[in-house]
């Protein structure tokens, strides 16, 4: 269920594993809602939990303050309220410090089951292995910067502490604003890459293999008895099979309320800029996140995609022009000569999140029922470990990792 990156790379390890597999997805094709305009960064390197202690004093300024990062827009959904307190649950030092960690060691198993993947299959998703630069305007906020990523530096991440000219030697394309960087945290091992390219890709390898894809058919419910699911049921009909897996993003909670299961995700609304290149000379090179703004910046071939903003804004995905002014303003005083903003395509969709930050994995009361859902802010990263768990545990093989913290 769900044909987005973590829903189809679960189908290709089933798949792999020797399961007839029939994927079910609402649009058109895979890969078009929370998987088509995210940021495209494969990045252990970003792993930071947004449950931090830091997090409510950004939210409670954001209701005066519109250029937060994270954005909080109060309204009478329940279930913004009391996700919203597990969530302040979270934000403490410690549970930021363990969640943080079981996520890097989550995108790091990810990722090599990724590589593991392209050795295996013909993918072209405009992959940029060059690493990712973290960047800081200010001194003070570099060092900082580097005391944060000392537990992500002691949990095995490469980083590499770069001043000003090592930045610029990085990616000269920064040069005409150098001036107001001082420095930066390069990530070697970080990857970007276009996360809907790869998806079709490997949809298409699943197709080839026989994995049954069912487009244009939305899920109303899941239909139970006693501890077993007994179909799914779209608007066309009932679908029957052994195993059903869960793996809807957003939409999860809703339809596992109709079993009487209450899963702790809720959508939070990110904005993204897809820019074509055009004839500009000094586009971006390699992926960078701009700490002071919270912007990220990748390129895609012939495309620039900048993303920005965590809104707590409900299953709203309504955006205009003036949501997008201060990413691309951003993008724009970086890279003057990077790309045709005037083309931008403007896209917002929603992340999964959990009050952990973390994917839900595993069973709950139903016996054939799999969930590999809530994936967050860096859903891409995780999928392809996440898809490996599942079909570890589908399998009743143990998983790579322990399930501290992840288990449904």
């Amino acid at each position: 269920m769900g044909g987005g990156v973590v829903g189809v790379t679960t189908a290709y390890e089933l798949q792999r594993d020797g399961h007839e597999v029939v994927l079910v997805e609402k649009n058109a094709a895979v890969a078009l809602e929370t998987s088509w305009g995210n940021a495209g960064m494969i990045a252990p390197g970003h792993s930071f939990v947004w449950s931090s202690p830091k997090a409510p004093m950004i939210l409670l300024k954001s209701l005066i303050m519109k250029d937060q990062a994270l954005r909080f827009r109060p309204s009478a959904d329940p279930r913004l309220w009391s996700w919203s307190m597990r969530f302040l649950a979270e934000c403490t030092e410690e549970k930021a410090r363990v969640n943080t960690l079981r996520k890097h060691r989550l995108a790091t198993y990810s990722q090599q089951i990724l590589h593991e993947t392209l050795a295996a299959e013909p993918l072209d998703y405009d992959r940029n292995t060059r690493g990712v630069l973290y960047f800081h305007r200010d001194q003070a906020a570099l060092e900082r910067g580097v005391a944060h990523m000392q537990i992500l530096a002691d949990d095995g991440q490469r980083i590499e502490v770069l001043d000003r000219a090592g930045v610029l030697a990085l990616e000269p394309s920064l040069a005409s604003a150098g001036d107001k960087i001082a420095g930066g945290i390069y990530c070697p091992t970080d990857e970007t890459g276009d996360c809907n390219k790869f998806t079709s890709g490997l949809a298409a390898i699943c197709r080839e293999r026989g994995v049954q894809f069912r487009t244009s058919e939305e899920i109303t419910a899941i239909e139970a008895a006693g501890d077993e699911v007994l179909g799914v049921r779209t608007r066309k009909e009932s679908l029957k099979a052994d195993l059903y897996v869960l793996a809807l993003g957003c939409q999860s909670p809703i339809l596992a309320r109709s079993l009487g299961e209450s899963l702790p995700i809720y959508p939070i609304k990110g904005y993204s800029l897809t820019i074509p290149v055009g004839n500009h000379q000094a586009a971006p090179t390699i992926g960078s996140v701009d700490e002071s703004n919270l912007v990220a910046i990748s390129r895609f071939g012939d495309r620039v995609r900048v993303t920005a903003t965590a809104e707590f804004a409900g299953y709203d995905t309504s955006h205009e022009p003036g949501d997008f002014s201060f990413m691309k303003g951003v993008a724009q005083d970086l890279y003057p000569d990077g790309a045709d903003y005037d083309r931008a395509e403007m896209w917002a969709g929603l992340r999964p999140m959990t009050p952990t930050n973390l994917p839900i994995f595993g069973r709950k009361k139903h016996r054939n029922l799999w969930y590999n859902t809530g994936h967050g802010h860096i859903g891409w990263t995780m999928s392809h470990g996440s898809a490996r768990i599942t079909a570890d545990l589908i399998a009743g093989r143990t998983p790579a990792l322990p399930m501290d913290g992840l288990a449904a």
